[in-house]
């Protein structure tokens, strides 16, 4: 499954193989019991999306809530959106590196971490990232980052 039209996670989560399923309810917990205050749990762009609800900061600049961390089960793969470590300078580095440290393997895009398995991830990093940034502080880099991006037009 590449993109799911699941209404809720509940849903997302019963469409997948049972082996599937279970790799990903583990992430999500360790995301869910890391997440800071203020960010929910919602389904957006077909997976599992932790963002900061637009009644909490309407002002972003496609409308849609701020993703800060997001689950997708892939065709052939899962993946973990760390926009959290994507969105602040140095930090996509230095989880590169702490996470190399791990002797686990990193397949890493952007701001996604690809797994085919739970083992594939050091779990006590993903617990840090996740806790890493609340929401104030993810709402003023992302406002830096929108007057970076005016300021090139």
């Amino acid at each position: 499954m590449a993109r799911s039209n699941a209404a809720t996670v509940e849903e997302y989560l019963d469409e997948l193989e049972p082996d599937r399923r279970e790799q990903m309810e583990v992430v999500r917990e360790v995301v869910l019991d890391n997440l800071p205050d203020g960010y929910s749990e919602a389904m957006n762009w077909g997976m599992i999306s932790w963002e900061i609800p637009l009644e909490r900061y309407p002002t972003t600049y496609n409308k849609q809530p701020l993703m800060y961390a997001a689950l997708a089960s892939q065709k052939n793969y899962m993946s973990l959106y760390l926009m959290c470590v994507y969105a602040h300078e140095g930090a996509n580095e230095e989880f590169e590196r702490r996470y190399k440290a791990t002797g686990k393997k990193l397949n890493m895009g952007k701001s996604c971490v690809r797994f085919k398995t739970t083992e594939d991830l050091p779990m006590e990093l993903i617990a840090e990232a996740i806790a890493s940034t609340s929401v104030d502080e993810y709402i003023a880099g992302y406002e830096a980052s929108r007057k970076k991006t005016r300021k090139k037009k």
